[in-house]
């Protein structure tokens, strides 16, 4: 996996709900868990942009409901340090879901992904709207 040439503060703890930015289906999704983050014992694991996690779903297609998803965070209320100096932060927390390799599960993201994402999955950015 590429690094990240970034300051990203992890924004993100589990239990947070999200937005699903894209048309898998799924609208509102709860992180249940991080994938690749290794962590401290007794520290609260948390997770920022274009971090792997695993999901529920808990709005969308009924089929989908209660299933666990993986995903991309893409957007993160919290600002991100780039190193130019230029802090970007979004208006909301959004995800886009993955499968196992990383290939995006829908065919279109509607809002904008940050940069960072851009770099570490072009998968994911081929299908987005727009690169902040």
């Amino acid at each position: 996996m590429k690094g990240i040439a970034s300051k990203i503060p992890k924004a993100l703890p589990s239990g947070a709900r999200l937005l699903c930015d894209d048309n898998s289906g799924a609208k509102i999704v709860q992180i249940i868990g991080m994938i690749g983050i290794k962590g401290r014992k007794g520290r609260y694991p948390f997770a920022g942009v274009s971090d792997r996690v695993a999901v529920s779903v808990k709005k969308g297609n009924p089929e989908m409901i209660g299933k666990v998803e993986h995903a991309i965070i893409i957007r993160q209320k919290r600002p991100i340090k780039r190193i130019s100096g230029l802090r970007v932060m979004f208006e909301d927390n959004a995800v886009s879901l993955v499968d196992e390799q990383g290939l995006p599960k829908g065919t279109e993201i509607k809002g904008v992904i940050a940069r960072e994402v851009a770099e570490r999955y072009p998968k994911v950015s081929a299908i987005a709207s727009a690169i902040i």
